[in-house]
């Protein structure tokens, strides 16, 4: 079955040719909007056709430019609607919206480099608080590093993953160095 499953993608990839790199791009980007679309399959795809060092560029520089223009577009065009909206039906007390614009940098970043979690709504809920454009943009850009590595390490060897889990120590790991790295880089620059 994985074997199938790898020729599929070996030919999908070649028959894309030079849009191969429009593809991935576009994907990912399409994502932090879309969250339908699957965020791993997009990154494994660039690894595989770019190798780990392109395919990780490239999925690290658009994931960033897909988040960054959903939350400047919750920002600028909806976050007043938005949030008169929320408050009118109580989905959100004031408290909670105070609660999210306060995270703390290190806790943003482990948040967004956290596998699962949703970049589409970590966007919405930032443009819509009062959080800043440089704790969002600093966050973004860190979190986004481990999340990228962790998706396209574990897409371009599932089988491995699945068999060994000295693969899940690694994630662990790459999360608490997110996390520490994040409380250094908040020191260092008081970003709050």
């Amino acid at each position: 079955m994985f074997d199938t499953i790898n020729s599929f993608i070996d030919t999908f990839i070649q028959s894309l040719g030079v849009m191969g790199p429009f593809v991935g791009c576009l994907g990912i980007l399409l994502e932090s909007m879309f969250p339908i679309l699957p965020l791993f399959v997009f990154i494994t795809l660039n690894f595989l056709a770019f190798g780990q060092l392109w395919g990780f560029l490239i999925s690290w520089i658009f994931t960033c430019l897909g988040c960054f223009l959903s939350f400047l577009l919750f920002r600028l065009k909806v976050q007043t609607w938005v949030y008169r909206k929320i408050q009118e039906r109580g989905l959100i007390s004031k408290e909670t919206m105070d609660i999210i614009a306060n995270l703390k940098f290190e806790q943003l970043v482990t948040i967004i480099a956290i596998p699962f979690t949703p970049a589409f709504l970590v966007n919405i809920v930032a443009g819509i608080s009062k959080m800043s454009y440089r704790k969002f943009i600093s966050s973004l850009l860190l979190g986004k590093v481990f999340l990228v590595y962790f998706w396209g390490f574990v897409g371009v060897s599932l089988v491995d993953s699945i068999r060994n889990p000295i693969y899940l120590v690694r994630v662990i790991l790459l999360l608490l160095i997110a996390y520490l790295v994040s409380k250094i880089i908040n020191k260092k620059l008081k970003i709050c």
